[in-house]
Parts: structure tokens; C-alpha cells; sequence
């Protein structure tokens, strides 16, 4: 959770936001400590799908809403010792009086909230508003964790597509069915230097 509020952005995220922000973007994303926003893209342009360290809910998601915990981990911080933070301290549900728990997808409970919905339709939007168009499926660092959230689908959109390029920048994984090969980019290296080298080409 500190991460979410006190870690450096790291320089790739604002070397992609000079690569993008002028042009007809949007990000989905499985990162869930909200580098994306905190670098500057816009939120309009962001769905977060796997959620945000910046969130509680239930841990038992008896309700679908969640809630900005910035107040309270900022004060855990500052109030921890040995690992420790005091009782009074320990979020618990308004609903029904369970722990709370940060908004990530690890199991069943995970809640999607209506800004969730929001975000998902706005991605979804913006597919159909490209769709047969010219567009480039920048795919960055995504491993076998979750491949059906970002990398199936877009080998998927680039095959229906024949306008469409997939790009792939991944230190070890890089790689694309054979089927959208001419289509596709696939750079094996470190993503900071790619989008270092981008940024001074630009």
C-alpha cells in the first residue's frame, strides 16, 4: 500500500506519456499502484482492471463499493512500529463489520465498484471507436500471470484487423503467434531503454 503513495513513478512511465500524449490513447492495465495516473495520463484514459492499492473493501464483498484510503495508510505509516500499526488503526467494513481489504483481484470477492464499470466502458468505447482502423496494440511487460487480460486480446484484435500492428517490448517474452507475425513488432529488451531510445528519436 505505500507503494501506492510514497514510491517513485520511474522514469519509463513519463518517457511514455511524451510518446502518447498527444495522440488518441488509452491504457488498460494490471498494475495496481496507479504509476499511470500519478505520472500524469489522464484518468479518463485509464482502466485499472485488476484494481488499486488506493482502495479498501470488504473483505467479504458484501457491498460493491470501495473506498480511497489514503488518510488512513498515510497515518499506518507514520504510527507502525515493529510492523505493527495500533488497533484503532484497522479498517473494518460499515456494512456488515468484516476486515477490510485492499480492492485487488486475488480471489472470488474482488469488487468492482461503479468506477470500475465506468473505466471498462470507456476501454470498450474506445475499441469500438477503432475498430478496423489504423491502431497500434503497444503491449509492454505483460508475462503468463494474466495473459487473457491484455495480450490474448490484443493478438485476438490484430488478427480482425489488417490495419492493426502489435507491439510487443517484453525482457524475456517477447513473442507473437504466427498467424499476425507481418503485423507484429516483438522487441526483446528492457522496456526503459526501448522507450528511452524512442524518446530521443522522437
Amino acid at each position: 500500500m505505500v507503494n501506492r503513495y510514497f514510491a517513485d513513478i520511474g522514469k519509463p512511465y513519463t518517457d511514455l506519456l511524451s510518446l502518447v500524449k498527444d495522440k488518441d490513447y488509452f491504457i488498460l492495465t494490471t498494475n495496481v499502484d496507479h504509476c499511470f495516473q500519478r505520472a500524469g495520463f489522464d484518468k479518463q484514459r485509464l482502466f485499472y482492471t485488476q484494481g488499486d492499492y488506493g482502495l479498501w473493501q470488504c473483505s467479504k464483498a458484501c457491498h460493491q463499493k470501495t473506498y480511497d484510503n489514503e488518510k488512513q495508510v498515510k497515518r499506518m505509516a507514520v504510527q507502525q512500529k515493529n510492523m505493527k500499526i495500533p488497533s484503532d488503526l484497522v479498517p473494518y467494513c460499515p456494512h456488515c463489520g468484516a476486515p477490510m481489504t485492499m480492492n485487488l483481484r486475488i480471489d472470488g470477492t474482488f469488487v468492482q465498484d461503479e468506477g470500475w464499470y465506468y473505466a471498462s466502458n470507456r476501454y470498450n468505447d474506445f475499441l469500438k471507436r477503432h475498430e478496423n482502423l489504423k491502431i497500434v496494440y503497444l503491449e509492454l511487460g505483460v508475462g503468463n500471470n494474466t495473459p487473457a487480460i491484455i495480450k490474448y486480446p490484443f493478438w485476438d484484435m490484430t488478427s480482425k484487423n489488417k490495419n492493426a500492428v502489435y507491439a510487443c517490448i517484453n525482457y524475456q517474452e517477447a513473442f507473437c503467434p504466427p498467424q499476425i507475425k507481418k503485423q507484429s513488432i516483438c522487441i526483446q529488451a528492457d522496456i526503459g531503454k526501448v522507450l528511452r531510445d524512442l524518446q530521443a528519436d522522437k
